[in-house]
């Protein structure tokens, strides 16, 4: 498994995986939250690639010194694989290249179900933001 920076070729792919993997809601708010982080940094946009296969997806941002982590989604067919691990490690290590050492999960609904992957990964402390506004729409 390869997990590498957002290319623009990828951006069917990604989308056909975000409708398999996240509810109709869940897919809606977050393709307009993937566009906006692809116009200001596409290098904290991840993807997981398995035999030139995207199987997950990562959209990260940064605001005011504080990492986030907006969105997960993997594969159904590739879940408990350790893609998500990946994932999470991946855009850690951007975050900490741009120093950048407070991760933030932001605490929506469709995040909140993921709390005990959050918690699983341990090696680092994670906390929820709850947001004020959708991460979608804020300015970075």
């Amino acid at each position: 498994m390869n997990i590498r920076a957002f290319q623009l070729s990828d951006y069917k792919s990604v989308a056909e995986l975000l409708e398999v993997s996240l509810s109709e809601e869940c897919c809606e708010e977050t393709m307009s939250a993937f566009a906006r982080q692809l116009s200001w940094d596409s290098e904290l946009v991840l993807v997981a690639e398995l035999e030139e296969r995207i199987i997950g997806a990562m959209i990260g941002t940064i605001d005011h010194n504080k990492g986030y982590v907006y969105r997960i989604a993997v594969h159904p067919d590739h879940r408990r694989q350790g893609v998500g691990r990946a994932l999470m490690a991946g855009l850690s290590h951007r975050f900490r290249q741009r120093n950048v050492f407070k991760i933030l999960i932001a605490g929506d609904k469709h995040n909140e179900l993921l709390l005990p992957f959050y918690e699983a990964l341990g090696d680092q402390p994670i906390d929820f933001a709850k947001l004020s506004k959708p991460l979608s729409i804020m300015a970075v």
